[in-house]
């Protein structure tokens, strides 16, 4: 008997991770729908999945699009969201109804559908600077920005779903992803992608604050493998996504330089407001079901070099 063909469901299937996602779905053989609406994604990032799967150009926001398309779907990787704290500060609303308002539209469509798991990318942005290192699920979260608050109000409503409604959910704390595809154009770019363009192009690299606050940078192709892992097991709850080790931005900035071969004085600015000091994540949790950060730094860093030169 020949075994019957998962499908999963991608919301931000064209972004930076939910098109890795996407790939590495159709690798492993689901059928694969990408909802995306495409304000932050790109339909160039799915160049080698468009006849693979199939594209919906549309938004979480729309409850009755939702529901038809999750119709006989087994996965839902939630992925949408406007990522970024900054832009969250300047849109509080706009955050909300995607991060909030969305979440919960992907849950009832799943929940009516009965779809078997629903996987939904969470921030470690959640901790704030909640005292205490490295950062652990069991503590209490303390959000400092508008996507900070939507995705923790988005984790408890998908621990409702699963008490009330019995729709499995899990929620995955990604801590700094970054990798190939990362838009380093957008105002609200994330560091590395930022650091990278400036370096290439031989301008100083541009550091707020001291450059003295850590992170623990996560490489995508780990997340992509969290999701999948997380969606193949039983576990159900929130679980940290990271490498499990933090860096300073100086440190980081200095690690780019090295593997691109250039040396150049960074230009300090201003901190910005929601950005916390210091964050690293313990990761034990997530190796109850057999996550293992495969990439180290400078590897992850070397290979999404390679990608920005080619571009």
């Amino acid at each position: 008997m020949s075994q019957e063909i998962k499908k999963a469901v991608v919301t931000g299937g064209a972004g930076f991770i939910g098109s890795h996602l996407t790939e590495a779905l159709i690798a492993q053989g689901y059928q694969v729908i990408v909802i995306d609406d495409l304000s932050s994604g790109k339909l160039d990032n799915l160049e080698g999945c468009r006849d693979k799967s199939e594209f919906v150009n549309g938004s979480i926001t729309d409850f009755p699009l939702l529901k038809k398309l999750f119709q006989g779907v087994d996965y839902v990787f939630h992925q949408a969201a406007i990522p970024s704290v900054p832009q969250s500060i300047e849109s509080p609303r706009a955050t909300h109804e995607v991060s909030v308002s969305g979440t919960l539209n992907v849950l009832l469509a799943a929940s009516e559908n009965k779809v078997k798991k629903v996987i939904y990318a969470s921030s470690s942005a959640v901790y704030g600077d909640a005292p205490g290192l490295p950062k652990t699920e069991e503590m209490l979260p303390s959000p400092l920005s508008p996507y900070a608050a939507g995705k923790l109000a988005a984790e408890y409503y998908c621990s409702v779903f699963e008490q009330v409604y019995k729709l499995p959910t899990v929620s995955l704390r990604y801590f700094n992803v970054y990798g190939e595809r990362q838009d380093p154009n957008s105002q609200y770019a994330a560091a590395i992608p930022k650091l990278m363009s400036m370096i290439l192009e031989g301008r100083p690299p541009v550091i707020f604050g001291d450059g003295e606050q850590t992170r623990d940078f996560t490489y995508v192709g780990d997340v992509v493998k969290a999701n999948l892992l997380a969606a193949q097991s039983d576990v159900s709850g929130v679980f940290n996504i990271s490498r499990g080790e933090s860096i300073s931005i100086n440190q980081l900035a200095e690690l780019i330089m090295k593997i691109a071969g250039k040396k150049l004085k960074p230009i300090y600015k201003e901190a910005r407001i929601g950005d916390i000091k210091h964050s690293v994540a313990d990761i034990t949790k997530a190796r109850a079901f057999g996550y293992e950060p495969e990439y180290d730094l400078e590897d992850g860093l070397a290979e999404t070099l390679e990608w920005f030169k080619s571009r």
